[in-house]
């Protein structure tokens, strides 16, 4: 699957405010809005043999990363699948039509949750991990 703009999937005010809604959109849907960074850290924890990195992009100038992704070898794996990270950059940067920085996080999923204002697996309507983890055995890596 090519790279697709994780801004595409945006929440609307009603998926904001109600988790069940949120819930029950798409797997793709969630996984590039809403739930991007449980999907980064279920993959990295699932290949603990792979030196997997979480990134992050945000508006430049600006500090909220509004997207997470794993990152191995210049490979990102998102709601789109393993795409090369300069796709995933390239296609996000038109979408917004604004230059982002791209930047390493090294934050636990608890640190990252607090400081970007996003969920902890506990506070989804129902736990994201199993979804995540179902999501990812979808693509395969791209060492295999």
């Amino acid at each position: 699957m090519a790279a697709e703009a994780a801004g595409a999937f945006r929440r609307t005010p009603i998926e904001r405010s109600d988790q069940r809604v949120a819930w029950e959109r798409p797997d793709q849907a969630f996984f590039a809005a809403g739930a991007c960074h449980i999907l980064a850290w279920v993959c990295r924890d699932s290949y603990p043999d792979r030196l997997i990195e979480i990134a992050g992009v945000h508006l430049a100038g600006d500090w909220q990363v509004f997207h997470a992704y794993a990152l191995w070898e210049g490979w990102a794996l998102d709601h789109s699948g393993w795409n090369p990270e300069p796709e995933l950059l390239a296609v996000n940067t038109n979408f917004e039509g604004r230059p982002l920085e791209r930047v390493k996080i090294v934050d636990t999923l608890a640190a990252f949750c607090e400081t970007h204002h996003s969920r902890m697996p506990h506070q989804y309507w129902d736990d994201p991990l199993p979804r995540a983890r179902d999501y990812l055995s979808r693509y395969a890596p791209p060492w295999a």
